[in-house]
């Protein structure tokens, strides 16, 4: 994925999503992974937050921050954090995950929801992800990953050429996120429709070593 699709995409999608892509994958996926950060209080990040269709659902006693590469979904999240009033959400800001402006062991649980396919570099932004994440707190991700076999395999697999005209990659697996991170698997659920998406719950050790270090 090139930077320069994924800004024409969002700029494309921006003005329809929430009525589209938005409801359709917040149905299960945005209402779990917020549901996992919700277990306790403290610092919550967003990483691609869009229009902030998810911001609404957390604790109000958080401190929410989230980041997008795409200003036109954001200055919908802005508008949507001051028209319902969400104190919870602390900034909005425009920033790249693969090099994220905050200090080391900065967050309580960081959510990635349908991100990791549209990114450039998805080994940099799990990296990052690890790196601001505190000793002990959760990471989630939901995403779709690849087919190990079959038909759907087949598919995504024919789909991948035109993985920057689609504005996200059919063919990515787990595994490149997963081998990429210290990051510790609690849990995976597959998530409707179809299956097509999965929710990966990880939790950075208490006593932590980057893979890089390791």
């Amino acid at each position: 994925m090139q930077l320069e699709y994924i800004l024409k995409s969002y700029a494309r999608y921006a003005p329809v999503y929430d009525q589209t892509f938005g409801w359709m994958l917040s149905f299960r996926g945005r209402s779990m992974a917020v549901g996992v950060a919700n277990r306790r209080p403290g610092k919550v990040l967003e990483v691609g937050v869009g229009t902030g269709i998810s911001l609404r659902y957390y604790r109000k006693d958080h401190e929410v921050h989230g980041i997008d590469i795409s200003p036109d979904m954001l200055a919908i999240a802005q508008r949507r954090v001051r028209k319902k009033n969400l104190t919870q959400v602390s900034s909005l800001r425009i920033m790249d995950a693969r090099a994220l402006e905050f200090e080391n062991e900065t967050f309580d649980c960081i959510v990635a929801a349908y991100v990791m396919s549209v990114v450039p570099e998805p080994a940099k932004v799990i990296s990052e992800i690890e790196r601001v994440c505190k000793p002990g707190g959760d990471v989630v991700i939901v995403n779709h990953f690849a087919a190990e076999k079959g038909f759907r395999r087949h598919l995504e697999t024919l789909l991948a050429p035109f993985s920057n005209k689609l504005g996200w990659r059919p063919d990515m697996p787990a595994e490149e996120i997963l081998s990429h991170t210290g990051l510790q698997e609690v849990r995976r659920y597959t998530l409707p429709p179809f299956g097509l998406f999965t929710l990966l719950h990880l939790r950075k050790p208490m006593e932590f070593r980057g893979l890089l270090e390791s």
